[in-house]
């Protein structure tokens, strides 16, 4: 049986009309206009000066190495048993490096750190999507899911700060 509905016309478009690919790279020039005016309006960090939250965020790396070390002499057991040196070793002294290159405002450190804070972020939204199951895991969670988050969104400014050159 046939189709009772008219054929829809196609839409003329205007020969003045930007292309679907010329509102982009526009779009693309104003955003990048926006972030070189933000650039310029943050001031470089002066010598020696870390930003509060890297101050933060290697306090807290310094405190898991720290805990991690400090679980392995206590003789923490993990599912049981005791881990084998090389497994406490990697993640304290990957935590410990971390935590120096923060505290000296390196970039890769803080980018590092980042990384681990998104890692933390998708695992939480991960657990109250499928895994709470109780109201103090929940409010663990949700908890653990703000302070990353806070974090993560802070560090993106002080990164900027870390990377720009010195202006004269």
């Amino acid at each position: 049986m046939p189709d009772p509905s008219p054929p829809r016309k196609r839409k003329q478009r205007d020969a003045d009309a930007p292309t679907p690919r010329e509102r982009m790279e526009r779009g693309y020039a104003r955003a990048e206009e926006r972030n070189q005016e933000v650039r310029e309006s943050l001031p470089p960090l002066a010598e020696g000066e870390r930003p509060l939250v890297v101050t933060i965020g290697a306090a807290i790396a310094a405190l898991v190495a720290a805990s991690i070390v400090a679980g392995y002499v206590a003789g923490v057991k993990v599912e049981g048993g005791k881990p084998h040196f090389v497994q406490v070793l990697a993640p304290a002294l990957l935590m410990g490096i971390m935590a120096w290159g923060m505290w000296r405002a390196r970039y890769w450190a803080v980018l590092g750190f980042q990384l681990l804070l998104v890692f933390l972020i998708f695992s939480a939204v991960f657990g109250l999507a499928v895994q709470v199951s109780t109201l103090g895991q929940f409010a663990a969670t949700s908890g653990l899911l703000l302070v990353a988050g806070s974090l993560f969104y802070f560090m993106v400014k002080a990164m900027a700060r870390i990377q720009m050159p010195t202006r004269e």
